[in-house]
């Protein structure tokens, strides 16, 4: 009886295993049933792959189906005639179809379905990218006048979704007015800047740029290199600080507008250039061969165009060659310094010392007339050297007549004198007669005075 009854728990309990096993089983097989898709992204034009899976599956056919409900494949079989689509994997557990040349139509809900009881699906969403036209530059049809306002207008369109116009002056960013417009799936962007022209956008490159997902890392854009006309400006530029004697020298004009001001006209003093000869002109060159005095004077250069003209001054002072004299053979034995610069200095100075009163010097024999450069155009800042030195010869000249007259006076009262005391004593023989014969007495020598002769 225990046995029996041993028996029948032990067999009671299998069963219930057996029952927890199979319906885990069934479980799980339905929860593999069920097909597998995920959405998918493609760029118009391109190419796409829809793929369902299903991990467990009882040999059950797989479909998929457009947004219209369109069969396109049931299991391998070719349900829609449309030569984009093409079969990539047909099993039980897999069906794969790929579209090509993708258009904006394609786009929308697509539905894999596990023909079952009852019949299970899963949807997978196609995006199309619009790809966005190249831009194109309107606004700029002929050469702008400095000051003109000028308005550009970069367009493009069939973008999805919106596209993004960015402005570069040259490579700065520079900010447009964005305008957004739609028309069917896709969008047109339009993007305006703003510009008052002068001088300085001559020859400047502005450029529209277009960003978009589908363009990834490859923007399209479009450059616009603006022309403006101006009046001209000029300077003149010269190699030498100061020209001097018989030196070659060179001045050149430099001007700048739109149109370009060619030729330039040089002229003197308000007249026409001497000495064609020696001072050749050369375009905007002008130069003289060898330097003298009467090349001094003012070179100007005038520059003209159709909106304007502009001219620049140049004065010409041409230095003496420099020359110095030897040292004076009278005093060889005294200590000269001298410190002379050369006419390529802006000042000339000598500095002298000696060890008695008189002494040789070593002077140029001719100085430049001024002591600034009468050819630079702006004044020039610093110390005046000349003043310095002047004050320094006057102060060493005062010195040295202090100690010549310093020197006479202590020569003047150098030697022996004689007071009251020793009057009538010079003829004594001896100091004792001196001392008796001397005026006054020893009574009296609180009374004696001295004198200085």
């Amino acid at each position: 009886m225990i046995l029996k009854q041993h028996l029948l728990i032990l067999y009671s309990f299998c069963g219930i295993v057996l029952k927890a096993t199979a319906t885990k089983n069934k479980v799980k097989g339905g929860q593999g049933q069920f097909p597998i898709t995920q959405n998918v992204t493609v760029t118009e034009g391109g190419t796409v792959n829809l793929t369902c899976r299903v991990d467990h599956n009882d040999n059950t056919s797989l479909q998929w189906s457009n947004p219209a409900q369109q069969t396109l494949y049931f299991g391998d079989k070719k349900a829609l005639r449309d030569n984009r689509i093409e079969l990539v994997r047909a099993s039980w557990h897999e069906l794969s179809i790929s579209i090509s040349d993708v258009t904006l139509s394609d786009e929308g809900q697509y539905t894999c379905s596990l023909f079952t009881m009852p019949v299970k699906t899963a949807k997978a969403f196609l995006t199309v990218l619009g790809v966005p036209e190249k831009p194109q530059i309107g606004g700029f049809t002929k050469p702008a006048m400095e000051g003109d306002q000028i308005t550009l207008t970069c367009m493009t369109s069939g973008s999805k979704p919106a596209a993004d116009i960015r402005w570069f002056r040259n490579e700065k960013e520079i900010k447009g007015a964005k305008e957004v417009n739609a028309s069917g799936k896709t969008f047109t962007v339009t993007s305006t800047l703003q510009l008052q022209v002068d001088r300085n956008d001559d020859g400047v490159a502005y450029t529209c740029r277009v960003d978009h997902v589908a363009l990834n890392t490859s923007p399209q854009q479009t450059t616009q290199v603006l022309e403006v006309h101006y009046a001209p400006y000029v300077e003149i530029t010269h190699p030498l600080v100061f020209p001097q004697e018989g030196q070659y020298f060179k001045l050149e004009c430099i001007s700048k507008g739109n149109p370009v001001p060619d030729p330039v006209l040089w002229t003197k003093d308000g007249g026409e250039l001497p000495d064609l000869d020696r001072i050749i002109v050369d375009g905007r060159e002008l130069t003289i061969m060898a330097l003298n005095k009467t090349d001094n004077g003012t070179y100007r250069c005038e520059a003209s165009n159709h909106l304007g003209k502009s001219s620049a001054e140049y004065n010409l002072y041409v230095y003496d060659l420099p020359t110095t004299m030897p040292p004076s053979s009278t005093a060889p034995s005294q200590t000269t310094t001298t410190a002379t610069t050369t006419v390529l200095l802006e000042t000339t100075a000598t500095t002298s010392a000696t060890t008695s009163i008189s002494g040789a010097m070593t002077t140029p024999k001719e100085l430049p007339g001024p002591a600034k450069d009468p050819n630079a155009l702006n004044d020039q800042n610093g110390p005046d050297h000349a003043v310095i030195g002047g004050v320094v010869a006057v102060v060493v000249f005062v010195t040295l007549c202090l100690i010549i007259v310093l020197g006479r006076y202590l020569a003047r009262h150098k030697g022996t004198y004689l007071t009251n005391e020793a009057k009538g004593a010079e003829d004594a023989p001896d100091a004792d007669t001196a001392i008796i014969n001397a005026e006054g007495n020893q009574a009296n020598a609180e009374e004696k005075k001295e004198y200085f002769i």
